[in-house]
């Protein structure tokens, strides 16, 4: 796999975090220990250390951690994101004031625990579905204002980006449809508007109003919503948490009735069934838990004497 390079946006919400997070780590006195016991001008080397396997990320904001509080810190990268790496390899040699180094630890293996860990699994993930077409996509179900980052170690690990914010896509979901069915009073309309109608209208004034290359996608989650959504031809229909016979069938009518669109399977998908997900013929598979629900990699600075 070839080298994952943060975007601009990217490195803008990795300087912000490392602001916030050495303000929370430094505030109210900052390192007492460290600038008590430690000589101010004492320098070392250091390396930070994979207790684990598993697939890296984070070693550009592991870098900037250490550069923020003190840009002389020398920081040599002997992996790039998106590396497979081993127990004991070391990821990065770190050099420079060693209070500055003992004081910005935590901060950097936090960063490069926490993305490491979404990287991993969004590997594992991407590694369960080999073989076929279908790709591994995340979600929005970030930690707020880790968005970015938790997006850019999916794709470290070899997943794809959902959208990043709401402006990326229209997707008319669940909540969407039952607003849509109900009245200013919340009487239900269903019966005076058909779903199907009420659907073409909305897609009509969708592709009407949308930037040239704004995904427009309908989430549905059962077999009679599909067959009404399908012929509309939205980019993309989102199967949430249906049966795996009902996913084969989805993909059967897309590909009588609707080639162009593309199915996205999602909803309870697990490293145990994504294979099985794969193979009904879904071209997409989204995965809340790459993102909220990842463990950390473990990962230590250890001094070089």
């Amino acid at each position: 796999m070839e080298p994952v390079i943060p975007h601009k946006e990217e490195l803008r919400a990795g300087l912000r975090l490392i602001k916030w997070a050495l303000e929370e780590d430094l505030s109210g006195g900052g390192d007492r220990t460290s600038t008590l016991l430690i000589d101010q001008e004492k320098i070392g080397r250091a390396n930070i250390v994979a207790r684990q396997s598993g697939t890296v990320a984070g070693i550009d904001i592991a870098r900037n951690v250490f550069h923020t509080l003190d840009p002389s810190i020398q920081c040599k990268g002997n992996a790039v994101d998106g590396d497979r790496i081993n127990t004991a390899d070391v990821l990065m040699e770190i050099e420079g004031n060693i209070r500055t180094m003992l004081s910005v630890e935590r901060v950097a293996l936090n960063f490069l625990t926490h993305l490491s860990g979404i990287a991993t699994l969004t590997a594992q993930f991407v590694a369960a579905v080999s073989g076929t077409k279908a790709q591994i996509f995340d979600t929005r179900k970030t930690i707020p204002g880790w968005r970015r980052l938790a997006k850019y170690a999916v794709r470290a690990g070899g997943g794809n980006n959902h959208r990043i914010n709401l402006a990326d896509g229209a997707m008319i979901k669940d909540n969407h449809l039952a607003a849509m069915t109900h009245g200013t009073n919340g009487e239900n309309n269903s019966d005076v508007v058909p779903l199907g109608e009420q659907l073409t209208e909305s897609i009509i004034r969708l592709r009407e109003k949308l930037p040239k290359g704004i995904p427009i996608v309908v989430e549905v989650d059962h077999m009679a919503q599909y067959k009404k959504v399908l012929p509309i031809c939205p980019d993309i229909v989102l199967l949430d948490n249906m049966e795996l016979f009902e996913l084969r069938q989805a993909v059967q009518f897309r590909n009588e009735l609707a080639s162009k669109v593309c199915l996205e399977a999602t909803g309870g998908i697990t490293l145990k069934n994504i294979q099985q997900v794969a193979l009904t013929g879904v071209e997409r598979i989204s995965v809340g838990a790459l993102t909220h629900s990842s463990s950390g990699l473990d990962m230590a600075m250890d001094w070089v004497h």
